[in-house]
């Protein structure tokens, strides 16, 4: 265990304060602070490490040279080196401009033969894990093993790598024993496993209402896959398991997180438990009283407590008086010294700039999308004519939340050159019953979280409807949820050319583009530089 980790030497609050994870933002200065609800200013902060020491910093936005910084700046001010930790299941990029994104997990399953799969997984986790520890980053809250057996799952969906439990187990500890070189740590989430909802637990708390031998056999087998390739931590999930426990959510369960995870599957690492602020959990309890309860339940981190400084203090008033035994904190700060002994010991021997998106890792991303990508029907489509103006109909969940597209990405730049008229919509406003001939439809719609919905909505369905029945309609292509594909392989025209794709990234949409427009290859290829093949 880490020096500075001496139960012996540190008080009560300031072991419990190991415990505590905290949001903040990446960017360097607050005038960029994006979620000021959860990302404190930077005295703030600065306060919680210094004063408080706070055992870790969880965060989000800003490029990854710029968090680089932010990393290097936060661990000078700590006594005790920080867990750096980022919710990074589709690569740093997804989250860190500048570095690699990956295509969502679920691609991998679309992808044979299943060697090859396990390959494409391996180095993912390899590529993920080396790029984080190139950054300073040493926590990767990935991979996800959730079987995600629900197409109505709101908040799961694609980052799941799967549908079955024997796809999820396979693929998430070839993850995870791609990552093993590193020095960082890998989560296995979301125990005892949220795949098989319809509620969104950042916003309320779901029901798994399954017994006993339906857990055993779908739920539980990629965690004890996870945890025997080598997982450093597992996150609870916010939900209720009716068959465990009735009354407490998984994260304050000891029932759950104690007698199932740690007893009866053995684990020894870090228990750590999903955000605290998330309404699953935040509308169960008076915030002091949840993280008591998940401490009592088995967790050695607290992830993004409300008020950290007063769920230190209602914790350390918990052991105080009796409630929470000393050797409950104990146990967790030993965890937390091994893995920070594990995570904080090895600086990357790379520059920043030649481990982040070497030709390799953006040769694999380019490699899982193209080779989970589904088409069907005749390609390229035929040239436009003279004086024709399809359009380019592009349909996507929120026109705020859509950074995969811009003007020079290639599902709205390539379609332009060529002629088509632009027209970017959300699907909610989506009322357009007649296109021109010839037209194309390109729709991202994937889960996200705080939505708490997923797919189409109802009007957009029956617009869809309409605008395929016509005739006048030249390609489809999907980006994101095989949900919706599958939607709309009940109700194409049998002649009707299409393309779906997991990933909605430029890359994916340079490759979508390349099938649909063949002639615009050498256009397409910019987008995705010499990765393109």
């Amino acid at each position: 265990m880490l020096k500075q980790l001496d139960a012996q030497t540190l008080s009560l609050k300031q072991q419990v304060a190991q415990m505590v994870v905290v949001r903040a933002s990446g960017t360097v200065f607050d005038s960029q602070i994006r979620y000021p609800q959860w990302e404190p200013p930077n005295e703030k902060l600065h306060n919680w490490i210094t004063e408080l020491q706070v055992g870790g910093v969880i965060l989000l936005g800003g490029s990854a040279a710029e968090l680089s910084l932010r990393i290097q700046q936060l661990q000078s001010l700590a006594k005790i080196p920080l867990l750096i930790a980022a919710d990074i299941e589709e690569g740093v990029g997804q989250r860190f401009a500048g570095a690699t994104e990956f295509p969502p997990p679920m691609a991998l399953s679309a992808i044979q033969p299943h060697d090859r799969a396990l390959e494409l997984a391996r180095k993912m986790g390899a590529i993920t894990a080396k790029e984080a520890q190139a950054i300073g980053m040493n926590w990767v809250l990935a991979p996800v093993v959730d079987v995600n057996n629900n197409p109505d799952n709101p908040v799961i969906n694609v980052r799941a790598f799967g549908e079955t439990a024997i796809a999820v187990s396979h693929l998430a500890a070839a993850f995870i024993e791609g990552a093993k070189p590193y020095s960082v740590l890998t989560t296995a989430k979301h125990f005892p496993g949220h795949g098989d909802t319809a509620t969104d637990s950042h916003l309320e708390l779901p029901t798994i209402a399954h017994g006993n031998k339906r857990l055993a056999e779908v739920e539980i087998p990629p965690f004890q896959a996870a945890i025997a390739a080598g997982v450093d931590s597992v996150m609870s999930a916010h939900l209720r398991v009716s068959a465990w426990d009735e009354k407490y959510p998984a994260t304050l369960s000891p029932a759950i997180l104690t007698e199932k995870l740690r007893k009866e599957l053995g684990f020894e690492g870090l228990i750590v438990t999903d955000a605290l602020v998330m309404g699953g959990v935040a509308n169960f309890a008076d915030f002091r009283e949840t993280c008591v309860l998940a401490v009592e339940a088995g967790a050695d981190i607290l992830l993004m407590p409300q008020d950290p400084e007063a769920a230190v203090e209602a914790v350390c008033a918990a052991v105080e008086s009796g409630r929470i035994p000393i050797e409950r904190i104990h146990s967790a700060l030993e965890r937390i010294g091994k893995a920070k002994e594990k995570a904080c010991s090895a600086p990357s021997e790379e520059g920043l700039t030649v481990a982040v998106s070497s030709p390799e890792a953006l040769e694999t991303a380019e490699a899982i999308a193209r080779e989970s990508l589904k088409s069907s029907g005749v390609f390229p489509l035929p040239p436009l004519a003279r004086g024709e103006t399809p359009v380019n109909l592009v349909v996507v969940d929120n026109l705020l939340n859509c950074p995969f597209l811009g003007s020079h990405t290639a599902a709205i730049a390539v379609p332009t050159r060529l002629g088509y008229k632009l027209q970017l919509i959300e699907q909610q406003w989506l009322n357009l019953n007649e296109l021109p001939s010839g037209s194309i439809i390109q729709v991202f719609s994937r889960g996200n979280p705080f939505r708490g919905s997923i797919g189409l909505l109802p009007n957009a369905r029956d617009c869809f409807k309409n605008l395929l029945r016509t005739g006048r309609i030249g390609g489809l292509a999907i980006y994101g949820s095989p949900y919706v594909w599958e939607w709309f392989s009940n109700c194409l025209p049998h002649d009707l050319p299409w393309i779906f794709s997991y990933g909605q990234t430029p890359n994916s949409q340079a490759l979508v583009s390349q099938i649909l427009f063949e002639g615009e290859r050498d256009r397409a290829k910019k987008f995705v530089g010499d990765a393109f093949v």
